[in-house]
């Protein structure tokens, strides 16, 4: 391919610049928008240091083109107890207002977590779940260590399933 020239995969362009999946591999890049849920059977789990945060075999992940997956995990699969609320609030334009959970034994701390309690209409499926940062706590997929998505404001789960290149990389401030 050369530069500026794109293939199409499910009815969307691929932008030059995208990294061609192997086999196995998904790009974000024909994740679409508006973003989609899916059911992920797969063990999802959470820590802080040694205290398990989260344990699923239930999560939903959501792919939005350009982020890697985020992962949400259902309320009753979350150890609450070790969870605070945080200040501040974020709206998505597809989800609704954030609201944001920090570690208990860390208050004042960033938060850890985020939560849509009254999400929009297409994403009710996510109602209280809640979705972890990778680089702010341990995640991990089916034994895998995530990697955080680059940028202190997105949550994605960066595996070696996913190919980017992803939001919040140098230079993709208008993405």
């Amino acid at each position: 391919m050369s530069p500026g020239d794109s293939w199409i995969h499910r009815g969307r362009r691929r932008p030059s610049f995208a990294s061609v999946p192997g086999p196995g591999q998904e790009s974000v890049w024909d994740y679409p928008r508006p973003p989609r849920i899916e059911a992920d059977a797969r063990l999802v789990e959470v820590k802080s240091a040694r205290r398990v945060l989260a344990r699923t075999q239930r999560a939903l992940r959501i792919l939005e083109t350009a982020s890697p997956p985020t992962f949400y995990v259902p309320p009753d699969d979350v150890d609450t107890s070790a969870l605070v609320p945080a200040s501040g609030r974020t709206v998505c334009e597809w989800k609704g207002e954030a609201h944001y959970w920090a570690l208990r034994d860390m208050t004042g701390s960033r938060p850890v977590a985020w939560s849509y309690p009254a999400p929009s209409p297409a994403f009710t499926a996510i109602t209280g779940y809640l979705a972890f940062y990778p680089g702010r706590v341990d995640c991990f997929v089916a034994g895998e260590r995530v990697r955080a998505q680059p940028g202190d404001f997105y949550g994605g789960w960066i595996t070696a399933e996913v190919v980017g290149p992803f939001k919040g990389e140098p230079g993709t401030v208008g993405w």
